[in-house]
């Protein structure tokens, strides 16, 4: 009897492994059924509620949060989300910064300013180049054109010196536009042509993709927003060599297609007194900004090292025609280095920094519609030496406040912000700077600016990033 006790117990001890794993592959094909069954992101709940939930984590969590299960990415990558967060006012407005490092490769990064965290974009994906690079190599009219990303005069040397420069310079002289949000690259140089190509980058599906091309090549052009419509004017083309461009176009992120719009007149260049200087200098759109419903473009004529500011030119969808810019926006419109000049809207108000001769006299001066003059609306501004980097700082309009991206010698970028709506009531009176005297515009607001706070600026992010260089930043709210 023992041991038929000892040989049963013995066989029920044998069976349980075999058991165990039966018991194991049950559970597993419940489960199965049971996700088969009831797909719902969270069980329990009705999705409509689970989007609710989800709608209301911190974007910067997403990237974790995907990785939950195969629904979840689904659900955190879908329209419907995004939908879910406009409704209930969860969106976030994130800064997205674009650099490039040696061999002229481009690399994004996201911050979200509430958590000071920053996110890397994947990279942008190869170029399959037009195969212009052969074409007109040697007969190119190299005059130097101004650009945001590099100093371009010394790129036009250098490819007069070395036959294989424009082959490693992979969107050389792109341009930048947000719209609809999304994230838009557009044309650049390479081998020697002026692309075709538009790059869009989706925050929701954290992915880039190409989308239908310009109906020009065009490197260095300046763009805006309209009417949820993506602008681009000016810049310059590889055809019969290199040449500026008075054509524009206009993208509908909606329909996926560009449409052409009347082309700049660039009337103050028609009216040089030789002609000898009207072949010399070149006319050129230095930047845009979209402004009272209008695109705002200020002009110059150029021919390395000179810079002749002629005011600018303005383009009222509603009539689709452009006219003069107001004479004290054009002249007194501050210009970095190279002639380009940077803007930023706050509140509806036009924003640009003025470096002036030295970084103690660098402001941030804001233009008044009704007297037509610029005045300076915060002083002291904290940026690095223009003279020791090719672009020392970027302007951006986040959160309703104004901010400063500057990058100093030891590669650290800063992101400086400043509430100017604080600053405003406080703005010189419209008697003290006309527009006719920018001597007056320059020296008096500097004291004006002594009776703001001591210091107006706060570091909301930082981060190292090695060698690399600023070029564009946008921002996004979704």
């Amino acid at each position: 009897m023992g041991a038929l006790l000892s040989l049963n117990s013995s066989r029920t001890g044998m069976s349980e492994p075999f058991d165990s794993r039966d018991e194991t592959c049950k559970r597993q094909k419940l489960s199965s059924c049971l996700c088969e069954e009831n797909p719902r992101l969270i069980p329990s709940l009705p999705d409509e509620i689970s989007y609710q939930i989800l709608a209301r984590i911190p974007r910067i969590n997403y990237l974790n949060v995907r990785l939950v299960s195969r629904a979840w990415k689904a659900a955190i990558m879908s329209s419907e989300l995004f939908s879910i967060r406009k409704e209930i006012g969860t969106t976030e407005e994130w800064l997205y910064l674009l650099t490039k490092i040696e061999g002229d490769k481009l690399l994004w990064y996201g911050l979200d300013p509430l958590s000071r965290r920053w996110q890397r974009l994947p990279p942008m994906p190869n170029v399959a180049f037009e195969d212009e690079s052969k074409k007109g190599l040697a007969s190119l009219r190299m005059w130097n054109v101004v650009g945001s990303s590099i100093k371009i005069a010394d790129v036009i040397r250098g490819w007069l010196g070395r036959k294989d420069g424009l082959d490693r310079m992979r969107f050389c002289g792109c341009s930048i536009g947000a719209v609809d949000g999304c994230l838009y690259v557009l044309g650049g140089f390479s081998k020697a042509s002026a692309l075709r190509y538009v790059w869009q980058y989706n925050p929701v599906l954290n992915s880039w993709s190409e989308v239908s091309p310009m109906l020009t090549g065009r490197a260095y052009c300046k763009t805006g927003i309209l009417n949820n419509k993506l602008y681009v004017v000016g810049g310059v083309t590889s055809r019969g060599g290199l040449t500026p461009l008075q054509s524009a176009e206009v993208f509908d992120p909606h329909t996926s297609i560009w449409s052409q719009i009347p082309s700049m007149p660039f009337s103050k260049a028609q009216f040089l007194p030789t002609a000898f200087l009207a072949d010399l200098l070149k006319p050129i759109a230095t930047g845009m900004t979209s402004y009272k419903g209008r695109l705002f473009v200020p002009q110059s004529l150029y021919c390395w090292p000179f810079f002749v500011d002629v005011g600018g030119e303005v383009y009222d969808p509603e009539l689709n025609s452009w006219a003069e810019m107001p004479v004290g926006m054009g002249n007194g419109w501050p210009a970095k280095q190279a002639g380009t000049k940077f803007s930023v809207i706050v509140g509806g108000e036009l924003y640009a920094l003025d470096p002036s001769s030295s970084l103690q006299n660098a402001t941030i001066k804001v233009y008044d519609y009704q007297d037509d003059a610029w005045k300076v609306v915060v002083g002291e501004v904290p940026i690095p030496n223009f003279t020791d980097l090719e672009t020392p700082y970027l302007l951006a309009g986040l959160l309703g406040k104004l901010h400063v991206i500057t990058k100093d010698s030891n590669n650290n970028i800063s992101v400086l912000q400043t509430d100017v709506q604080n600053h405003l009531t406080s703005l010189p009176s419209a008697s003290s700077s006309s527009p006719d005297n920018s001597s007056s515009l320059q020296a008096e607001p500097v004291e004006s600016a002594a009776a703001f706070q001591i210091n107006p600026w706060r570091v909301i992010a930082a981060k190292t990033v090695g060698s690399s260089e600023l070029v564009s930043c946008q921002a996004l709210n979704i």
